[in-house]
């Protein structure tokens, strides 16, 4: 292992993208303690995941800030987070060419190698300037990046016919599935939004990376596992996370507002978990429609709730529910209330990282996806790992939720949904022992990102 390994990792600082490449990156540097890592975020990104640490904690990490691309005194129009998105982009690759000379001055050593997200294309061209590999990292499941990778078959296919109710027939391991569960960039033209461009040269561009890095586990999908070896030179699932962190005896996150004192009161497996991330809020007749099915089904529940989105609640609903065994919080530590064994069913959006904690600690899932590749990991739940429900419709209504509900914790089918989640956990749990498939994976990242290239 070289003392003279530099590496440079690119974010794309928006959604959940950030935190899991910052989880790879420490894993990375526990692993290679004399290797330097740099770190290029915008700085409002790097402020709010770096926040939980001192500059002198990070270790072998060093944070750099990148222009966002906002101009001075710049007025969002409708919506500010696709606008910031384009913005970005558009940025982009000079924001991050220009910091990382400042990098390499720092460290007194060359960039060796490139981990960016995947998102960020323009990589595999600096990495062939320069001379380096480029590993770009997927945050999301391996099934949404073959859908990226077939984007040109996928739209030869469509474009014959008419699109609604069609099916695909020529993905591996996605037979079947419904063309309007896709990514809405699969299918739309590549000019009609800064972010379909930047996926449709991402999907160009991946099979020419030295390793493609999942936060997932190859037994979770076999046929689509196999169908990306053969399309990429490296396929490395490394994940799933949770159960890396769990073993690695992290300080617990805070619980400050006692989430799971409140859940050592409930029965085993009765509790409804609901928590659509730190980005979404459900419509409000949507909230109104949920508070209404959970009431009716009298279950106890713990709802992560932001403070502005309360206001929908029905009149009186949260001091009945607190009569009734419910809690409300803003924020709860997601992990260690998955893990815990009084939770039955996690309602959520159905994002990526939301799927791996439910897998990691066996937990069947109620899906209302709403955008991105949300409908997509929703749909997989559902008929492909057999995990859990989508909600009648793709949304909230009080009897589709009512009956989603009573399905999972109350009925036989419900059992089998409850097995199979336990099946798909201990297959995760195989793949991170010291001679399973990621742990495998992981090392052979390892050797890749910190050999030294030739100079």
């Amino acid at each position: 292992m070289s003392t003279s390994s530099h590496i440079a990792v690119f974010a794309f600082p928006f959604g959940t993208h950030t935190a899991p490449l910052l989880d790879l990156v420490q894993r990375l540097a526990a692993s290679a303690p004399d290797v330097k890592f740099s770190f290029f975020s915008t700085s409002e990104s790097n402020s709010l995941i770096f926040s939980g640490s001192k500059a002198d904690d990070l270790g072998n990490i060093k944070a750099y800030n990148v222009s966002d691309g906002i101009p001075d005194g710049h007025i969002f129009g409708g919506n500010q987070h696709l606008e910031a998105v384009g913005l970005f982009i558009k940025a982009t690759p000079d924001n991050f060419v220009k910091v990382v000379k400042e990098a390499e001055e720092d460290a007194g050593v060359k960039i060796s190698c490139l981990v960016t997200d995947a998102f960020l294309w323009f990589a595999c061209d600096l990495a062939e300037e320069i001379g380096v590999p480029w590993i770009p990292f997927w945050t999301a499941a391996s099934s949404s990046l073959s859908a990226h990778l077939y984007t040109d078959e996928i739209r030869r296919e469509i474009a014959t016919s008419e699109r609604s109710e069609q099916t695909l027939a020529l993905i591996p391991g996605l037979q079947g599935l419904n063309i309007n569960d896709l990514p809405n960039e699969v299918l739309m033209d590549s000019q009609e939004s800064p972010l379909a461009h930047m996926l449709y040269n991402m999907a160009l561009k991946l099979p020419k990376a030295t390793a493609v890095v999942l936060n997932s586990f190859e037994e979770i999908d076999p046929a689509i596992t196999t169908d990306l070896k053969s399309m990429l030179k490296k396929f490395l699932n490394i994940g799933p996370s949770p159960l890396l962190a769990a073993a690695s005896k992290k300080p617990p996150s805070a619980d400050k507002d006692e989430c799971l004192s409140w859940l050592e009161k409930q029965n085993n497996a009765s509790v409804v978990y609901i928590s659509f991330g730190t980005v979404i809020s459900p419509p409000p007749d949507e909230i109104v429609a949920l508070a209404n099915a959970l009431e009716t089904c009298e279950v106890p529940f713990l709802w992560s709730l932001k403070d502005h989105a309360k206001k929908h609640l029905p009149e009186g609903f949260i001091d009945r529910a607190r009569n009734n065994n419910g809690k409300f919080v803003t924020w709860a530590p997601q992990v260690r209330v998955l893990e815990h064994g009084a939770v039955g069913v996690f309602v959520t959006h159905c994002g990526w990282n939301s799927i791996l904690e439910s897998i990691s600690f066996g937990v069947p899932l109620i899906c209302r996806p709403f955008f991105g590749d949300q409908k997509l990991n929703s749909r997989m739940v559902q008929d492909g790992w057999k995990i859990g429900l989508k909600v009648d419709g793709g949304v909230f209504t009080k009897s589709g939720t009512i009956n989603a509900i009573q399905y999972i914790l109350s009925s036989d089918k419900g059992k089998a949904i409850s097995e199979n989640v336990r099946v798909l956990k201990e297959k995760a749990l195989d793949a991170v022992k010291p001679n399973g498939s990621s742990t495998r994976n992981f090392q052979e990242l390892i050797e890749i990102v910190t050999k030294s290239p030739v100079q």
